[in-house]
């Protein structure tokens, strides 16, 4: 899928398996921490443990196309909604402090995640069955890394033009949504957090935003990249792919939680 010289083979296999070791580890330690350590059952760290579950998911290879296709989409379109959910969290936890608890109860953290799952997983079915009914007559081998919705159109013989617009607009609904909700999170958190009289308190809370803000805009940009721009078909997706696909869930657990001292603290409680 990636453009490469057959030296590279060998490199590029140990480089993505490393990758592949570290992010399935990296985020069962995550499930694992969150699960055992008491103090970490909050809103926050039930949403991230959403996420390092999606991240598993990712790293999983399928041998069908069309199990890959919509596995990669549910969970990537998941993801997408549980950082805007996330933001929101954020949001809720520094503009309302004392209010808090109450507003995000476990009632209300579940029922984000299941309307999350759910959604996404007709989304992605209705993707699915756009990009399958084609009839398809062409080599199938496409050049990309992933078993995605662009590359598979070119193998069709037949006209996509309709398909692909109907995946241009409902991508871009739903990412150019999310994104602009979780834009409008953030300009509130700014406000609440200029409020703040102390330059610690200020601090502080700015920092509990910085981790989401790195991962929300390395998963967002190469996304909206590929997918907002109709009829690409260059080499370089499948390397911007790369990046969403295959780094982003290795930087989950590093930026999010494995930097913060109450999981640090929980990791020494289990040695």
């Amino acid at each position: 899928g990636l453009p490469h010289t057959p030296a590279l083979d060998t490199p590029l296999f140990g480089a993505f398996l490393v990758i592949y070791v570290f992010t399935v580890l990296g985020n069962l330690l995550i499930l694992l921490v969150i699960r055992v350590d008491s103090h970490l059952h909050t809103p926050m760290y039930y949403f991230l443990t959403n996420l390092s579950f999606i991240d598993i998911g990712r790293a999983i290879s399928f041998h069908s196309c069309v199990a890959h296709r919509y596995f990669f989409h549910f969970l990537g379109s998941t993801e997408c909604f549980l950082y805007t959910v996330m933001s929101y969290d954020r949001y809720l936890a520094i503009s309302y402090p004392l209010r808090y608890t109450s507003m995000m109860s476990g009632h209300s953290c579940a029922l984000l995640a299941i309307g999350t799952w759910l959604s996404d997983s007709l989304h992605s079915a209705v993707q699915i069955i756009l990009t399958f009914h084609l009839p398809y007559c062409r080599p199938n081998r496409i050049q990309h890394y992933l078993c995605d919705a662009p590359p598979i159109l070119k193998l069709a013989c037949a006209d996509t033009t309709a398909i692909e617009i109907v995946i241009f607009v409902t991508v871009g609904i739903v990412a150019s949504g999310c994104f602009l909700l979780i834009v409008v999170s953030y300009v509130s958190i700014v406000y609440s957090v200029l409020r703040i009289h102390t330059s610690e308190g200020r601090c502080r809370a700015f920092q509990t935003c910085v981790s989401h803000c790195i991962v929300v805009l390395c998963f967002f940009d190469p996304g909206l990249f590929i997918y907002l721009r109709p009829g690409s078909r260059k080499a370089v997706d499948g390397v911007v792919a790369v990046f969403y696909a295959v780094l982003t869930p290795l930087l989950n657990p590093v930026v999010y939680t494995l930097r913060k001292k109450e999981v640090k603290k929980a990791l020494l409680k289990l040695k």
